[in-house]
C-alpha cells in the first residue's frame, strides 16, 4: 500500500526544495532588481544571445519556460519598463510578438556570473552533485512532459 506519510511524497520534496532555491536566490535578484521569474526570462534571452532560435517569439520564450503568454506578458512588460527587453510585434503577423535584449539587459547578464558563482559557493552544495540532481530532475520532467 502506497504511503500517504508527507516525508514520503517526492511532489513535496521537489516543492519544498523549490522554494527553498528561490530563496536562496532572492538577495542576488534583490541586487539585480528581479523576481526569480523574471531570472528565468533573462537566463534564456541570454541563451538565445549566444545561439538565437529562428524565432525569438514570446511564444518561443513561452515554450522554453513551460508558461503561457498570459504568465509571459506581464513578465515581459516590467522586464522592457526596466529597460531590459524590447518587444515588437511582427510586420507579417501582429499576434507574434519578437524578444530582444536592450544594451543594459545584455550587461545585466555581467553582473549575475560573479553572484551567481558566491551563491553556489555559499550554499556548501557539491557542483557534481548538483549536476547530477539537475540531470535526474530534468529526465523526470521531460518524461512527465511526454505524459501529458
Amino acid at each position: 500500500m502506497a504511503s500517504l506519510l508527507l516525508s514520503d511524497q517526492l511532489c513535496f520534496k521537489l516543492y519544498a526544495a523549490s522554494r527553498a532555491v528561490i530563496r536562496a536566490y532572492k538577495p542576488m535578484l534583490d541586487e539585480l532588481g528581479l523576481t526569480y521569474p523574471q531570472y528565468l526570462v533573462m537566463l534564456v534571452l541570454w541563451e538565445w544571445q549566444q545561439e538565437s532560435p529562428p524565432q525569438p517569439t514570446v511564444k518561443a520564450l513561452g515554450q522554453r519556460l513551460l508558461l503561457d503568454s498570459g504568465t509571459l506578458t506581464p513578465l515581459l512588460k516590467r522586464l522592457q519598463q526596466l529597460g531590459l527587453v524590447q518587444r515588437q510585434r511582427a510586420a507579417a503577423d501582429e499576434r507574434e510578438v519578437h524578444l530582444g535584449l536592450t544594451e543594459a539587459g545584455r550587461q545585466l547578464r555581467e553582473r549575475v556570473l560573479p553572484l551567481k558563482t558566491r551563491l553556489l559557493c555559499d550554499s556548501g552544495a557539491d557542483a557534481q552533485q548538483l549536476g547530477e540532481l539537475r540531470n535526474l530532475v530534468g529526465g523526470l520532467l521531460d518524461r512527465l512532459i511526454a505524459a501529458s
